[in-house]
């Protein structure tokens, strides 16, 4: 059955719960009693959800169990009751094993995933021609400057492949800033590391020790603009949230100033926080470390301007204690939002920038 729920900063819409072609139309605030139930929670505890579709099959990968975890399914619903199928395991003791994200690329599957101790954390990669079997052994990633790495995605933009990531300046945890790289190889970089987004707007520092930058997502919008969406603030809050930088017209993805970030979480559950005209969740806590359900995961099939497209994100059912054991993977929708400004202060000349930004539904 169709359940209501609310875009963020938007009116209420139907959202069809089957398959992933969410429809949208205009209706009545749902019913008192439907405010509680946690629409788009799927089965699957967890956290950090990455999906893509190829063909006709959903393809999922999940931290578990010491290793790596492959789900397949017909529907991005069937995800969370598919049979889990490891494909890695951590023999060679490398410690904690973080946030895989999958992508098809030149005809296989590559897993990126983090995996260490405290400082040692760094990020590696497993690939197959298949989607649930046959991996590959973990290859160390080579980033510039050997720091600690997590939540690491590639992909391909104006012809150039790419590599963004959350990482430190430095040694020490201090905050956690995002990095992009050009990528001449899976699992090499080629030139510098280039900061492009840090921990230092009011909303994406209410919670810290360390601040936090981390999951970026890139995409594309309508305008061909590059967009990477992160999560900010600690994961351990209900301050947790997503937020966008938005590369301008014709900006070089290693120059800082070329990008725009939102003023604010644009899918949040604190109202203080969130990007004027965006509203907070009314079922979730805490939503953040989303994917793009995308072809592929290939940003060059992000969706023309008008369409939606699913993601999935984690985070805890309002009325839940918040806490990392009560985190779910959810079902979500975005939708490309026109004509929306960042603006930057202490930027002679350049300190707006008006383009596509992103509604989240739950």
């Amino acid at each position: 059955m169709p359940r209501t729920r609310r875009i963020a900063g938007a009116a209420l819409v139907l959202v069809s719960t089957l398959g992933v072609g969410h429809a949208l139309s205009t209706v009545q605030p749902a019913a008192a009693a439907d405010q509680a139930v946690p629409l788009g929670r799927t089965t699957l505890g967890g956290a950090d959800p990455s999906v893509i579709r190829v063909g006709t099959l959903y393809v999922a990968a999940k931290s578990v169990d010491g290793g790596i975890a492959v789900r397949t399914a017909s529907t991005l619903e069937g995800i969370a009751a598919a049979p889990k199928r490891q494909v890695w395991q951590d023999t060679g003791n490398l410690g904690e094993v973080w946030a895989p994200e999958i992508v098809h690329h030149d005809g296989r599957y590559h897993i990126y995933f983090a995996a260490g101790r405290s400082a040692a954390h760094r990020m590696y990669h497993i690939s197959s021609a298949t989607a649930d079997a046959g991996y590959s052994a973990a290859t160390k990633v080579a980033l510039p400057a050997d720091k600690w790495a997590i939540d690491g995605v590639p992909f391909t933009y104006n012809g150039q492949r790419w590599f963004v990531w959350s990482g430190w300046a430095g040694d020490t945890n201090v905050e956690q800033n995002l990095y992009i790289a050009r990528m001449s190889s899976p699992t090499t970089t080629t030139g510098g590391r280039y900061v492009i987004s840090q921990p230092r707007e009011p909303w994406e520092r209410v919670v810290g020790n360390p601040y936090i930058n981390e999951a970026p997502q890139p995409v594309r919008d309508p305008n061909g603009q590059l967009h990477i969406t992160y999560s900010a603030n600690g994961s351990w809050s209900s301050r947790y949230c997503l937020a966008d930088l938005r590369l301008r017209a014709g900006g070089d993805p290693t120059y800082v100033w070329d990008w725009y970030k939102s003023n604010g979480c644009l899918f949040g559950s604190h109202a203080s926080d969130m990007m004027p005209g965006w509203h907070p969740t009314l079922y979730v806590d805490g939503p953040g470390h989303h994917t793009f359900v995308l072809e592929r995961g290939d940003i060059a099939t992000s969706p023309p301007s008008g369409n939606r497209f699913p993601t999935m994100y984690h985070a805890v059912a309002k009325g839940t204690p918040y806490a990392w054991s009560n985190r779910y993977w959810y079902t979500g929708t975005a939708v490309w939002w026109s004509n929306t400004t960042y603006q930057r202060a202490n930027v002679p000349g350049a300190n707006t920038n008006t383009g596509y930004s992103l509604k989240f539904f739950e």
